[in-house]
């Protein structure tokens, strides 16, 4: 089933700029139900040339910084993709995915529910390895 995303405003190849796509990325974000603890920032990586389409790479980078621990042992990053078409007319939307760190699954908002846990698992993941070595 479709996941609506509420009150989003859609990008388009013709209103497009690297700061926009940040931006839109952080109302994608604000609409996930995730717990106030966790706290983020975001980055734009890249740009990417490809045949039919230019893609821009960003990053979130998730943690839960305490009191007692303000700079957190680990953290989780999830990685968004806006992917605008040199062959659709500009002002088709573009298109949205974002992956997990360590996961190979593409996600699209529009299809998807953001799951806290998929944060959680990451980072006990990085903990337990950090424990390891």
């Amino acid at each position: 089933t479709e996941h609506v995303i509420k009150n989003i405003q859609g990008i388009t190849g013709s209103n497009f700029t690297v700061e926009r796509g940040r931006q839109h990325i952080e109302e994608i974000i604000s609409t996930w139900e995730i717990h106030e603890r966790w706290l983020h920032w975001s980055e734009f990586l890249q740009e990417e040339e490809l045949e039919h389409s230019k893609r821009y790479h960003y990053r979130a980078c998730w943690s839960v910084p305490t009191r007692r621990k303000p700079i957190p042992r680990a953290a989780a990053s999830t990685y968004f993709i806006i992917e605008i078409s040199k062959t659709k007319p500009a002002t088709s939307p573009a298109e949205i995915f974002f992956t997990l760190e360590s996961s190979r699954l593409i996600h699209r908002p529009e299809k998807c529910v953001f799951r806290e846990k998929w944060l959680k698992d990451i980072i006990e993941n990085k903990i337990i390895l950090i424990e390891r070595l």
